[in-house]
């Protein structure tokens, strides 16, 4: 009975470690595959790159606005569907990512509190890949809806 107790106790320890430890999948770096996305105008975000900051998660994305000058934001917080701070990106002021699942996450992002940008992040089974689908209000007040697809680096 004692050593049932003991193996339990091991296995249940490594359990609650392994899922602790379980990492979001969209975590590293991703490059824009241009050939397979279809981008709404001509300003795309080129590298975007997940990484943990303490007990939070730092985004930062690099690309070129329409007039192809270089631009860089970066957002840090939870995936808990809460508004957090963004700098740098003129269409957004906070925004939030929510975890549905796995390989899945919900984004969207608010100037002075309404929403400019909705977006559905979809991480392929094999974590090769990302597709990002978004809708919204670029920060020149047009309607944009685009596909981007973005390889593991």
């Amino acid at each position: 009975m004692r050593a049932r107790t003991i193996v339990w106790t091991f296995v249940m320890c490594f359990l609650a470690l392994t899922l602790c430890s379980a990492e979001n999948a969209n975590m590293g770096t991703w490059k824009l595959n241009e050939s397979k996305s279809k981008l709404s105008g001509s300003a795309k975000n080129s590298t975007v790159t997940y990484a943990m900051a303490g007990d939070d998660v730092k985004v930062t994305i690099d690309g070129v606005d329409a007039q192809g000058k270089p631009t860089h934001n970066e957002w840090s917080g939870k995936f808990d569907g809460k508004d957090y701070p963004v700098t740098g990106d003129a269409s957004s002021d906070s925004r939030s990512y929510k975890v549905i699942d796995d390989h899945n996450m919900d984004v969207t992002s608010k100037k002075d509190g309404k929403v400019t940008l909705t977006a559905k992040i979809t991480v392929s089974k094999d974590g090769k890949s990302r597709t990002v689908t978004a809708s919204g209000t670029g920060a020149d007040g047009k309607k944009v809806h685009s596909l981007g697809v973005y390889d593991k680096q």
